[in-house]
């Protein structure tokens, strides 16, 4: 805490000589109070990396209650000039009220775009949650635990149960939960508190910098970053109070393999206990659609692992691949105690914990990524989690649209563009049999240094201890456009990726790629090559002649320098809302077309060629950005606008996956994929033509 103090402390002094500005850069709130000198080129050494524990999403079961807090929370920003001020004046230790005004903010939501206060929505620093809540008398039982849990909160984080600090997370975008069981006022009013801090610099993921400005009337904290996504801060998805027994299960972890018709379901349990205790045994269940149950396995003693095997299993397959995407079992763990002696049944049950599972095997090699044996070629997208008043917030409806738009369209990927989505979202993925790239939260990395290091480090494996039993996670994406150009990025993406690959061997590493082939030192280190560029707008814009053979010629040097998988996973054009112009011209839904359909092209002559595994638009749908005067609103790239309506572009990518699909994956085509224009008098068939 001491640390967080200084840290604030120095940020509220106003600037005396530009060695103090500079600094600023390299503190990192509540953890690191010292300056980064030097960058690891050669060599970055192994860290002692912790690991995440526990974080089960919450489910009630007959051994389990949840309680959201989502609502209407008490809110106050503080001084960005004194954002010390809270915590020298303990705010936590009472209603914030007493402290200060305060406004009710939304939860879950960014706080930015809630009010018309400009200030708040380009605050930089602290800003304070509280609200009351009561628990049950019946949960303070000695036989059962509480805890919250943040699904989000960004950046920095502080939460307070009654006055008494709790818990600290730092990585905005990822869960983190703490055992409150002792600090509950059970059968009364409790309060929580929430320290939240925004601020990005060069030691956090992603990175950014902070300075003092002069301004009309002083000075004023700012935030700069280069990352092409507005800053969004708040507690942006849900907050939950959960109980558990006693002894509980407190991880699982699943992988699947078929064999024949046959499903292998390996799994792992793990109590609270760490294996200190033997006298334990975890019973699985596999239950399908129908609520049959079709597998059965047992394991006793301190390591509980065992394989369930399912007959004519339905194996999970990505949309439009099969008739029935996204099958998905439900997986029943039982702790029980062992009985000790033969004659009697098993002792009491401890803990249910039920999660849905998705048989499925996934291998790729040096030109084909295969799902079940058979190879993939993705249609996907680059997208955001943003919409308007809601900022980054957890929106159900939302949520809803947007897979249905994914479907609509014949997607049957999208990447967790430029950080870990929700885990609403990956469990919406997996019903709907939506691949997900999975990406960590790094993006525009420039400054490498040990530190930052074991900041990505820890951020990928928080990520895959939250998303590795997800099916619809099929690659790990450590970073978007890095600047793998710089002589320090081959050693930092060397350790990044095979750090990733000793936590998860089981899916494929990328990263999305910006420099030219000749440049980059990190694609080597990946299995799959994803690459970004936007021919005709940031190169040669408005040439729509000087796209096709660029693409191809790109992705032949990428395959031919590293003897990789290749996809495209940025690629598009800004485009304004109903603006039309013949010819077409930048910025009007023609030229996106336009652009589209010469990418098109190339893509279908790289598929011939047997390394080219996907494309990805950017983007799905228009988002904000910070304040630029390259930007109209934000970035236009989406072929959807912000509240989810298509441009003309959506209609052509449309047909153009689908047919994909019915290439592809023998699908059948959407009746309403073409509007019927004219009769065909030769064939007698109505003649369809494109939108």
């Amino acid at each position: 805490m001491h640390q967080f103090k200084g840290f604030i402390e120095m940020v509220r002094r106003k600037p005396r000589k530009t060695a103090v500005l500079s600094a600023l850069t390299f503190l990192i709130m509540g953890t690191i109070g010292y300056m980064v000198n030097s960058v690891f080129g050669a060599m970055f050494s192994n860290g002692n990396e912790s690991l995440s524990e526990g974080l089960l999403y919450p489910r009630e079961s007959e051994t389990r209650e949840v309680k959201k807090l989502d609502g209407m929370w008490n809110f106050v920003r503080s001084d960005s000039n004194n954002p010390s001020q809270g915590l020298r004046e303990k705010w936590f230790s009472d209603d914030l009220s007493r402290f200060k005004p305060t406004i009710q903010m939304p939860v879950p939501s960014s706080y930015n775009d809630v009010t018309e206060d400009a200030s708040l929505r380009d605050h930089v620093g602290t800003v304070w949650y509280d609200r009351k809540f009561f628990v049950p008398k019946s949960w303070g039982s000695q036989d059962q635990r509480v805890f919250v849990r943040f699904g989000s909160v960004h950046y920095d984080t502080i939460v307070w149960i009654n006055g008494i600090q709790v818990a600290k997370h730092e990585i905005g975008h990822l869960p983190f939960e703490a055992d409150i069981s002792t600090e509950l006022k059970y059968g009364a009013e409790n309060r929580i508190t929430v320290l939240c801090d925004n601020v990005l610099l060069q030691v956090t993921v992603p990175q950014g910098k902070v300075q003092n400005q002069p301004v009309d009337g002083g000075v004023e904290l700012v935030q700069t970053y280069t990352f092409d996504f507005f800053n969004y801060a708040g507690i942006h998805r849900s907050v939950m109070l959960y109980t558990v027994p006693r002894v509980f299960i407190r991880d699982v972890v699943v992988n699947t393999d078929l064999v024949g018709d046959e499903g292998h379901i390996y799994y792992s349990v793990k109590s609270n206990l760490n294996g200190s205790y033997h006298d334990l045994q975890a019973t699985v269940k596999i239950i399908d659609k129908n609520g049959t149950v079709v597998a059965t396995d047992s394991t006793a003693g301190a390591d509980l692992k065992g394989v369930v095997l399912v007959k004519n299993v339905k194996p999970w397959w990505p949309y439009l691949m099969h008739e029935e995407p996204g099958y998905l079992y439900n997986m029943e763990v039982t702790l029980e105690g062992k009985s000790n002696e033969a004659s009697k049944p098993l002792g009491e049950i401890h803990d249910v914990y039920r999660l849905k599972v998705g048989v499925r095997t996934l291998e790729w090699t040096n030109t084909s990524l295969l799902i079940n044996g058979r190879p993939i070629y993705f249609r996907g997208f680059g997208r955001h989690e943003d919409s308007d008043i809601r900022g980054k917030g957890l929106d159900y409806a939302l949520l809803t649209k947007d897979f249905n738009l994914l479907k609509w369209v014949g997607a049957n990927a999208y990447r967790t563009s430029h950080y870990p989505y929700s885990e609403e979202s990956m469990q919406f993925a997996d019903e709907h049999g939506i691949m997900i790239i999975d990406e960590c939260p790094s993006v525009d990395t420039e400054n490498y240094s040990q530190i930052l290091l074991e900041k990505q480090k820890s951020s990928i494996e928080q990520l895959i201890h939250r998303d590795r039993n997800h099916p619809s996670v099929i690659m790990w994406s450590i970073a978007n456009e890095p600047r793998t150009a710089l002589f320090a990025a081959d050693a930092y993406f060397e350790a990044v990726a095979k750090y990733t690959r000793q936590l998860d061997p089981t899916r494929p590493v990328t990263a999305a790629i910006a420099v030219g082939v000749n440049d980059d030192r990190a694609a080597k280190h990946l299995d799959i090559i994803s690459f970004n560029r936007y021919n005709g707008w940031y190169s040669n814009a408005g040439k729509l002649n000087m796209i096709t053979n660029r693409v191809i010629e790109e992705a032949q040097s990428w395959n031919a320098k590293h003897n990789k998988p290749v996809l495209m996973s940025e690629y598009g054009a800004d485009t304004m809302e109903g603006l039309h112009m013949l010819p077409a011209y930048i910025w009007s839904e023609d030229y996106q077309s336009q652009v589209f359909s010469r990418h098109f092209r190339a893509f279908d002559s790289l598929r011939k060629q047997n390394f080219f595994i996907g494309e990805f638009v950017w983007n799905f749908a228009d988002f904000k950005t910070a304040q630029t005067y390259t930007r109209v609103g934000g970035n236009k790239k989406g072929i959807f606008t912000r509240n989810r309506q298509p441009k003309a572009a959506a209609y052509l990518l449309r047909q153009r996956y689908h047919a994909l699909a019915e290439e592809l994956d023998k699908s059948t085509l959407p009746d309403d994929l073409f509007l019927y224009t004219a009769e065909n008098k030769q064939s007698d068939q109505t003649s369809k033509f494109e939108l």
